[in-house]
């Protein structure tokens, strides 16, 4: 339930639609955009995954909308939603979505995943166009999407700290636990994420060869102390064992140094290594991963950060593939691709902050055919 005092879930989410800019003279404007997005937000959440498909659930459900915004002229149609959708300024959605986030849930998260994305069908050949490339934010506790930016030309190297620069300039970051994959295990990186008041856990794997190789030799024949904890687990027939190591004595890191006495990491504290046994059907394999830290933490928070951390994967990522559809999206023209993919974050968003014990299929279905239920998602009473 809201806050006293607190504004409304919905009257919040109109604002921040109200204060996109709409580049169409005004008095041609049938379709304020404000009304398009809740449209697009709504038919999302109620298991809508194409343009045709929202506009009939809107006109299905025009009553449901009309007690948000007017919809004078009824529901846009499929093509012109698609046009708008295609015209609308991404940068411009992205700030949006990200400080509707920032407003609805102010506290910064205990940690941030950071991890790619790639909408398989997004692409057009026909303009040698890739597909879309998304470096996305997640607090992994509380499961939900803080912010996004497209790959584009520079690769995710080049996207992720744009994307760290804006969480930074929310507060998002502040005192949180920032974890990325190797892709992000270079100086750049880590120094935006402590200049933002964040912590990083990165793992080291071969694009930091020395670095890797070194800390691979030390957790071979340890001369310092070393913290470990094991845990394991069983399920899909296959019993797993994972062993947390840390250390946090490292004055013996070479590859670490720009010059003596310099590292290249900012605040680096700790070394790390996960080992992961896994035995199937009789066969056991053997995994070893590697990690810096700039937070001193103990092997079994460490061991729960790296976990954490594929929360990205398993809750959003893949929801996205299977319960939104957007590996299947062929949405490819201007800017759609980029902007449907934010669209599904705050549906996303929506869906997972309700207190129900459904699945996120099943609330999408239920809010397809019971009004009353998306009324509760988007706009819960006081």
């Amino acid at each position: 339930m809201e806050e006293l005092g607190e504004k409304p879930r919905l009257r919040s989410l109109l604002d921040h639609f109200s204060a996109i800019e709409d580049e169409r003279e005004q008095w041609r404007v049938a379709h304020p955009l404000p009304e398009v997005l809740l449209l697009a937000v709504c038919g999302t959440i109620a298991s809508c995954d194409d343009f045709e498909d929202i506009v009939e659930w809107g006109e299905a459900h025009l009553d449901f909308l009309r007690r948000f915004l007017p919809y004078h002229h009824g529901i846009v149609g499929a093509r012109w939603l698609n046009i708008l959708m295609n015209r609308m300024d991404p940068d411009l959605f992205r700030v949006c979505f990200e400080g509707w986030v920032r407003e609805r849930w102010p506290d910064a998260p205990e940690q941030i995943a950071l991890d790619g994305k790639v909408s398989r069908r997004s692409h057009d050949r026909a303009v040698a166009k890739d597909a879309l490339h998304l470096v996305s934010a997640f607090a992994t506790h509380e499961r939900l999407v803080l912010g996004q930016e497209p790959v584009d030309g520079h690769g995710e190297q080049g996207a992720i700290p744009i994307l760290l620069r804006r969480l930074a300039g929310s507060g998002a970051l502040t005192g949180a636990v920032v974890t990325i994959d190797a892709i992000a295990c270079n100086p750049a990186i880590a120094r935006e994420i402590i200049d933002g008041g964040a912590d990083y856990v990165l793992a080291v794997k071969d694009n930091q060869p020395s670095l890797c190789s070194e800390i691979a030799s030390f957790f071979d024949d340890p001369q310092t102390t070393v913290e470990t904890h094991a845990e394991s687990g069983k399920g899909h027939g296959r019993i797993e064992t994972r062993r947390a190591s840390v250390s946090h004595d490292i004055d013996w890191l070479r590859a670490d140094r720009a010059a003596p006495g310099e590292p290249r990491f900012k605040s680096l504290t700790l070394v790390g290594m996960v080992e992961r046994q896994v035995e199937t059907k009789g066969k056991t394999s053997n995994e070893r991963h590697f990690y810096i830290a700039s937070r001193p933490m103990t092997a079994a928070d460490f061991a729960r950060a790296v976990r954490s951390h594929w929360a990205i994967e398993n809750s959003l990522h893949w929801v996205l593939d299977v319960q939104f559809k957007d590996d299947l999206s062929r949405v490819r023209k201007g800017h759609g691709a980029k902007n449907m993919a934010v669209v599904r974050h705050f549906a996303i968003n929506l869906v997972r902050v309700a207190k129900d014990k459904r699945s996120i299929k099943t609330r999408r279905k239920r809010a397809s055919w019971n009004p009353e239920y998306l009324a509760s998602l988007i706009d819960p009473p006081r």
